[in-house]
């Protein structure tokens, strides 16, 4: 695998659902064949009040959800990069997911590089 050669892939959601796991809205999925490294998982909250968010990473390989932020404060008509200078690498089939306390306040952008890889 040549890791000096990927594509980018950006995705912007605004988070519909309000529950976990299989039924939160989907920010991104890394397709078949390839891996990712996430640069940038954006949130914002675009009402007035507070608002909570609960961000998940779904891993293909054993078909587990688990919590990158559970229950955490966005502060009204504000906005944070989750990652910060760290990144996150997925394989295929792996996936971001989000949820919020409510339908439609909390808005997601992710940016990362994509890899082919044969062997996944």
């Amino acid at each position: 695998m040549d890791i000096s050669t990927y594509s980018t892939a950006t995705e912007a959601v605004t988070v519909a659902s309000t529950t976990a796991d299989a039924a939160a809205t989907v920010i991104y999925t890394c397709p078949p064949n390839h891996n990712a490294t996430i640069d940038l998982l954006h949130i914002a909250n675009n009402n007035n009040a507070s608002k909570k968010v609960y961000v998940q990473f779904y891993h293909e390989e054993d078909s587990t959800y688990h919590y990158i932020i559970k229950n955490h404060a966005v502060a009204g008509n504000s906005a944070e990069n989750l990652f910060n200078a760290a990144p996150m690498h997925l394989h295929a089939g792996d996936m971001i997911v989000a949820y919020g306390e409510t339908t439609n306040t909390i808005e997601a952008l992710i940016s990362c590089k994509v890899f082919y890889n044969p062997n996944r």
